[in-house]
């Protein structure tokens, strides 16, 4: 249902739903390169329904609702930082953050400056480049030279705001992978896997007027604090509506 005025708007309610999965995290080749990015298992993706409209406006009501419903505390999952397992919320939490991260891109072309500019040869192999620390990763490419350092010579093939571009993050943070990871000397295996999740995570719909394609979703950066020994800690999660 849709939400009222100011003076009369309701309490979202959630519902966790188990049932919908997200089958481009599960795949065989996903959770292949998943190992060998060392993200294997510290990657989850959860869907919860909700009984209103989503208004924009009302982004921070909706996100505290969320982590105060009795549907979600037992069931949202957060990896922890200190064990690496994965636990639930189990508590209510005290204060959110929720920050906009803008989703726009509908096409992979988004990257074809990789090849345009010489960080990924014709034959998709990436550029190599001698051996420097952007603490806490070893840069050997000029893939994750781009990514990272900014004052490389092409960091400004992305400019800021793209780089806050929802499929620009998740891009990244595949190439960048975890604490053993193993790099790819090619880009397709970083560009295949962030099209199956994007898509995946991203609605879209035909706009009646114009017929062209618009993406549906919201997507926010979330720090949600709890009370742990009187003092609040954080939880980051990305969150897709």
């Amino acid at each position: 249902m849709a939400a009222g005025e100011p003076g009369d708007l309701g309490v979202y309610s959630f519902r966790f739903l188990p049932q919908k999965t997200f089958q481009s995290l599960s795949t065989p080749q996903t959770t292949s390169r998943l190992r060998q990015w060392s993200m294997l298992g510290r990657i989850e993706a959860q869907a919860f329904g909700f009984d209103q409209t989503f208004q924009a406006y009302r982004k921070d009501d909706f996100v505290m609702a969320f982590f105060k419903d009795p549907n979600v505390i037992p069931n949202l999952k957060l990896l922890s930082e200190s064990s690496g397992e994965w636990l639930t919320l189990g508590t209510e939490v005290k204060k959110i953050e929720a920050i906009n991260v803008p989703c726009t891109q509908l096409s992979m072309s988004f990257f074809n400056r990789l090849y345009d500019e010489a960080i990924v040869r014709d034959n998709g192999y990436i550029v190599k480049c001698l051996d420097s620390f952007c603490d806490p990763f070893l840069i050997s490419d000029e893939l994750r030279k781009v990514l990272l350092v900014e004052d490389s010579e092409k960091y400004e093939v992305f400019s800021q705001p793209e780089r806050e571009e929802f499929l620009f993050c998740l891009f990244k943070h595949l190439c960048l992978g975890g604490a053993l990871c193993q790099y790819e000397d090619v880009i397709n295996p970083y560009l295949e896997t962030t099209k199956l999740i994007y898509k995946d995570l991203v609605s879209v719909r035909k706009n009646p007027q114009t017929k062209k394609i618009q993406i549906t979703s919201s997507i926010f950066k979330v720090t949600a604090y709890v009370s742990v020994g009187g003092n609040l800690q954080p939880i980051n999660l990305i969150t897709c509506y």
